[in-house]
């Protein structure tokens, strides 16, 4: 049985992978002249980032590297409330760890700018220009959407050895949605780390990724635990 500094460790881990990946994909590799990856790219990174750390890091933790998926986890029976909060912190911390290591990178050269730092936003923060309520809505149902997939993938009855897979393409996905909406939180640590790093109006719109994420996963974790799962399932 692992410890609770093996699965903080691991969740701290995971998390700074998470946003060092594809935060760091964004800012250092998606607009690089005429080689640039974009935001097919930047979707990719951030889905391969949970996958290769959900194989690596999940049988230590569960893999989570989100308060959203933690907390949606407890919602559908998954995860013992009681261990949330050092998830949390473990989380946060990654996240912000590998923001800062980020922006030492980003700003080693001359003349350097970091622009938006990969940080989440809405009206004139968001990638084209969608307001507070089309944000808010995304959030929440792409969240939602996660915790679903994620419950069913890893769930007793699903295909052995393929959950990592399934929710790392889900990421994917998300982010081939979101991306021009918010620029993609559903992660409120991945949102809080490069927030504390880039412009000034990440932090004061930063509410919202924790609210509509955490929101969302609840949501998602009910629909899932009331409609969906196997009344043998845990």
């Amino acid at each position: 049985m692992h410890s609770n500094l093996n699965k903080w460790s691991a969740e701290f881990i995971g998390t700074f992978w998470l946003t060092f990946g594809g935060c760091g994909s964004a800012v250092l590799a998606a607009a690089f002249p005429e080689v640039g990856i974009g935001w097919a790219g930047v979707a990719l990174a951030f889905g391969l980032t949970v996958l290769t750390g959900a194989y690596a890091l999940g049988p230590i933790s569960g893999g989570h590297f989100n308060p959203a998926v933690s907390l949606g986890l407890v919602v559908g029976g998954r995860f013992k409330a009681a261990e949330l909060p050092g998830y949390v912190i473990a989380q946060v911390l990654g996240a912000v760890a590998a923001a800062a290591l980020l922006y030492c990178i980003a700003t080693g050269k001359p003349g350097a700018s970091i622009g938006g730092f990969a940080t989440n936003g809405y009206g004139a923060a968001s990638p084209a220009g969608y307001g507070l309520v089309s944000a808010l809505i995304i959030e929440v149902v792409l969240t939602a959407v996660f915790l679903i997939v994620i419950l069913g993938a890893t769930a007793k009855h699903a295909a052995a050895g393929f959950g990592g897979l399934a929710i790392g393409l889900c990421l994917t996905l998300i982010h081939l949605i979101s991306i021009p909406v918010t620029n993609t939180s559903v992660n409120p640590a991945r949102s809080t780390g490069p927030a504390l790093f880039g412009p000034g109006i990440a932090l004061d719109q930063l509410w919202l990724f924790w609210v509509a994420p955490l929101v969302g996963a609840a949501i998602g974790a009910l629909i899932y635990r009331c409609l969906l799962a196997r009344n043998d399932e845990a």
